[in-house]
């Protein structure tokens, strides 16, 4: 209980000193939110939605047919091949 609390403490620190710290001209969450919106950072953002975003996709279509197949709505097996398509068992 004693650990809980003390980590508490630092949380409420650390989000306290963030929020209401000045560190130059701003706080570190004014920092922060700068630098998100700069865009160097939005190009970033962009590149790896784009990148990232058919993997994305193979990941959901994997675990909704996961969960068809557990829920018992699917009437067959379903396996993911290695090129991330699901296919049903016969």
């Amino acid at each position: 209980m004693i650990r809980l609390i003390i980590w508490l403490a630092i949380i409420i620190g650390i989000v306290w000193f963030s929020v209401t710290v000045k560190l130059g001209q701003k706080t570190l969450v004014e920092h922060v939110r700068a630098i998100w919106h700069t865009n160097e950072v939005q190009d970033l953002k962009h590149g790896v939605e784009d990148k990232a975003g058919p993997t994305v996709d193979k990941l959901e279509r994997g675990a909704k047919a996961g969960y068809k197949a557990m829920d018992g709505s699917g009437s067959n097996a379903v396996v993911i091949d290695a090129g991330g398509d699901a296919r049903e068992l016969r």
